[in-house]
């Protein structure tokens, strides 16, 4: 027989006589337990508030669609787009993340597992599916459209992201029916770009994925750092451009990045390909290298979800490459979608281990889930062969004969690091996490055979070796904040030269530069091992060392951290800049304090803002790992708490390691952290792969 809810609710909520109360009553002690779990920080104010509104919809439903509505409300804080009622009920505790780690009271307190263990899988579906809040994802009558939450099989969503899994969906089932026409002469423009195919070496998987994009509206380019994805991408749109060209009709391409450093990066990056390509000045004229945010080239209306370019108004371009997309979420890649004219190319490159965007999605790594396998169809295997000259024979990669694997066909990873060679140490280690190896990392770290990786094991908080590091970096070697602020002072040029003097922008753009020589990377914000604590202690250290002339709000040296899109200023989230004093306009010899920050045009130009101008700023010594994403350090330093943490995971640690260019520390409050860190791996649960097949293979 099935339990009521209140049946599920153990003292002291539940009494002999809760099973007779009318359902309000139920859902009131609902209402009460939720608030309980707010105040003890498990559950979000937003989430409680959520089905508070839920309940005045619909007083008389029942107190099982309230608790899965909070439970889905929960997840989506957990960037989990939706909530998958038969794995929650296997586990609840270890798939709801509650209690948070670190909550040592929490034997006070109703468990989600207490409270649902008697709950079958089937009734929770069956008490949902009746619901007036809830639509079946199959149900298209006009008042199912309205329902707030949306039951698909066994996965329940908050409406919008069912609607954002939906618009992706349909979007790439669309695009990859969709065959273009590859060029006739497509194996000899391949040789050209790349030269001859070389049998019985490495496979250029560089050139496969090239071949592949272009036969298809869609494709990705996937591949950890330094195996190559901005030489491809700049090749492919040689490859894309030259016929265009030739025909007098050249394409209009345009080039994006989930934030200004990544665009800023790739703009740099592409700059100097571009230069290097073996194609007449014709064609390399028509191969940009301006990298744009995604918010600006949608055209982002402030206060709004809303954008300039979407469904009814799309944007005017043939390709689109989107470099940096393991960061865009599920709500950013729906808009993007939209957005795209349906006659152009869709380019997305990333890196599919780094950790997924902050909020909720994971749709590089969905959409990739089978790179590494390869999974080509035997017609996509002849088709690459012929045309590359490249053989997949002994490439190790599963065939799919069956056609369950439509996506995969136009997903190539890049698998050749060059960056990190065999004798990198940070490669090593990088592949060592990523493979969820942390006895072999360990062992690594501790050889210290390899003048790239270092590791620092703090004796308590108080440590001073911290400070020794972050300042000074490790002795001949990499360098720490000493640097740039050295630079600072010694290259300052003379204070008669006016503000117009160019002395002043280069200046500038050698203190940024220097400054991101060494950056502190944190797993988390709060407590003395995240952002907001290490700040504060590398400001006072800094202070100490008479780096710095002051700790207040702002003062000379001080490098800040754009945390939201400015677009009057054109400051994108992300953007760093550092204070500096400057001779002031109409007072020569009188200075004052203006933030450099770098031109996203790949020249190196530099903007000066008065701090007065900046709102959304914070010091940024510090920075968490979600925010290092698109950006490249000569030495970055990760630094653990000394405590397990959800945000914990090979992912993040991944992450960190790979935006080390030529220098890795590792920083350590407490042993053993590292290693149960690089043997979690996130898990986000979303539909859009089993939306994505079952929809290609139904025919839909």
């Amino acid at each position: 027989m099935s339990r009521t809810f209140a049946d599920l609710l153990p003292t002291p909520l539940a009494s002999e006589s809760l099973a007779d109360l009318t359902p309000l009553s139920r859902a009131d002690d609902l209402l009460i337990l939720l608030t309980r779990w707010v105040e003890r920080g498990w559950l979000r104010s937003l989430d409680k508030a959520f089905v508070a509104f839920l309940h005045e919809l619909a007083p008389d439903d029942d107190p099982l669609v309230l608790l899965a509505a909070a439970l889905t409300s929960h997840q989506l804080g957990h960037g989990h787009v939706c909530l998958d009622l038969f794995e929650t009920l296997k586990a609840p505790d270890f798939a709801l993340s509650l209690p948070p780690e670190g909550d040592v009271q929490s034997g006070a307190m109703l468990l989600p597992s207490q409270l649902l263990e008697a709950l079958e899988g089937a009734h929770w579906c069956k008490v949902l599916a009746s619901s007036s809040l809830v639509a079946l994802a199959a149900d298209s009558r006009d008042a199912a459209q309205h329902r707030p939450l949306v039951l698909s099989g066994k996965r329940l969503y908050l409406r919008r992201y069912w609607a954002y899994e939906r618009r992706i969906d349909n979007s790439l089932r669309q695009r990859l029916a969709e065959h273009e026409t590859a060029p006739t002469d497509l194996p000899q423009r391949l040789t050209g770009l790349f030269g001859p195919a070389k049998p019985g070496e490495v496979i250029d998987w560089q050139k496969l994925a090239c071949a592949l994009a272009t036969r298809s509206a869609f494709s990705i380019v996937t591949g950890g750092p330094g195996t190559g994805k901005t030489t491809t991408v700049v090749r492919l749109l040689a490859l894309l451009q030259a016929p265009a060209v030739e025909a007098g009709k050249p394409l209009r391409i345009r080039l994006a990045a989930p934030t200004g450093k990544a665009a800023a990066r790739l703009t740099e990056s592409i700059s100097q390909q571009v230069r290097t390509l073996k194609v007449t000045e014709a064609i390399r004229d028509k191969i940009p290298s301006d990298v744009t945010t995604v918010h600006r080239l949608l055209g982002s209306r402030p206060g709004t979800r809303h954008f300039r370019h979407h469904a009814g108004n799309r944007l005017p371009l043939d390709v689109l490459v989107v470099d940096e997309a393991s960061m865009i979420d599920l709500e950013m890649m729906a808009n993007l979608l939209d957005a795209m004219p349906a006659h152009a190319r869709l380019v997305l490159l990333g890196d599919k281990d780094q950790l997924a965007s902050v909020e909720a999605g994971a749709v590089l790594g969905d959409l990739c889930r089978d790179a590494e396998a390869g999974w080509y169809s035997p017609q996509t295997r002849q088709w690459l062969e012929s045309v590359s000259g490249e053989s997949l024979v002994s490439s190790g990669l599963h065939e799919d004969t069956d056609g369950t694997h439509p996506l995969a066909q136009q997903v190539v990873m890049l698998r050749h690091s060059r960056r990190f060679g065999e004798g990198s140490g940070i490669g090593q280690l990088a592949r060592w996490v990523n493979q969820q190896q942390p006895e072999e990392a360990r062992k690594l770290l501790a050889a210290r055979s390899h003048g790239d990786v270092f590791s620092l094991s703090l004796k308590g908080e108080q440590d001073r070796a911290l400070e020794r590091l972050l300042l000074e970096g490790h002795g001949d070697g990499p360098q720490g904040y000493r640097h740039y602020l050295g630079l600072l002072r010694r290259e300052r040029p003379p204070l008669d030269c006016t503000l117009d003097d160019s002395r002043w922008a280069d200046w500038a753009r050698q203190v940024l530069q220097a400054f991101d020589t060494f950056q502190l990377l944190c797993a988390v914000r709060k407590g003395p091992w995240g952002v907001e604590g290490l700040n504060q202690r590398v400001t006072g250290a800094l202070l100490k060392a008479r780096l710095i002339d002051s700790d207040q709000q702002w003062y000379e040296g001080r490098p800040v951290l754009m945390t939201r899109n400015d677009y009057g200023l054109g400051l994108m989230n992300g953007d760093i800049g550092i204070a500096l004093k400057l001779p002031e306009r109409d007072s020569p010899g009188k200075q004052v304090l203006r933030v450099a920050f770098p031109r996203n045009d790949g020249q190196g130009g530099v903007r000066f803002v008065l701090p007065s101008r900046l709102n959304d700023v914070e010091t940024v010594y510090a920075m968490t790992v979600h925010k290092s994403q698109g950006s490249e350090f000569a030495h970055t330093a990760l630094i653990l708490p000394d405590a397990l943490n959800p945000v914990l995971t090979k992912e993040l640690i991944y992450t960190g390691i790979t935006r080390a260019k030529d220098w890795f520390t590792l920083i350590e409050p407490r042993a053993g952290v590292f290693e149960e860190a690089v043997r979690r791996k996130v898990k986000r649960l979303s539909g859009l792969m089993l939306e994505l097949e079952e929809g290609i293979k139904s025919g839909d």
